[in-house]
């Protein structure tokens, strides 16, 4: 699975010929829109910055849009909605929290959440995470020390930290409630099962691709 990040919480991932695009700006958002064809697109919440999934047509390639709490099956890959909260951009918004099972891996993508009580099922049913996305930005989803706290309770064996300003203090903040202020980003990650053996909580920043 190659993992690049396009920023805000925008995450694509590849696995063989499959791409699944993760909360897609749309074209009225202020964020600046990346450009790739996707197999599945997934929506946490109903806001410009994130639901643009339907735009990411290239080619012969039109997306399977997932934009709320339920269970899908699309092309072997598994995907679970779980309802959160979110404040985000000033209102109280219904988050989507999704499961999916990517490559023999568990991925957990946060997207907007701003609340990090989650329901006691919520977190039995996501249970054995193996990658986790986690917004640390403030401001309508979590802190930086929220973040990192709903980490810890998750136990991925890795954390890839979103939804933050890449000249900000949350990075920082995050970083050093993980213990590890000095990481080296990077442009993708290419990882497989075997890659996460032995990792507990292990943080990996990703540099925000235009292309």
């Amino acid at each position: 699975m190659i993992i690049t990040y396009h920023g805000l919480e925008f995450i694509k991932l590849q696995v063989g010929e499959t791409v699944i695009g993760i909360n897609s700006p749309s074209k009225e958002s202020k964020y600046k829109k990346t450009s790739f064809g996707a197999d599945i697109a997934l929506t946490t919440l109903n806001h410009p910055d994130f639901n643009g999934g339907a735009s990411l047509s290239r080619g012969d390639r039109n997306p399977f849009v997932i934009e709320g709490p339920g269970e899908y099956e699309i092309e072997g890959t598994f995907i679970k909605g779980y309802a959160s909260e979110s404040k985000y951009d000033g209102k109280d918004r219904i988050n989507t929290i999704y499961s999916l099972s990517v490559d023999g891996m568990n991925i957990c993508f946060l997207g907007a959440l701003s609340n990090p009580a989650l329901k006691s099922e919520t977190i039995e049913a996501i249970d054995g995470v193996d990658i986790l996305f986690v917004p640390i930005g403030g401001d309508g989803v979590l802190t930086p020390a929220e973040g990192y706290k709903i980490a810890v309770q998750l136990e991925p064996k890795l954390i890839i930290p979103i939804h933050f300003e890449e000249d900000g203090k949350e990075l920082k903040t995050f970083l050093k409630e993980g213990g590890s202020e000095k990481i080296d980003p990077q442009e993708k990650l290419t990882l497989k099962k075997k890659d996460l053996e032995g990792k507990e909580g292990e943080i990996a920043l990703l540099v925000s691709s235009s292309s």
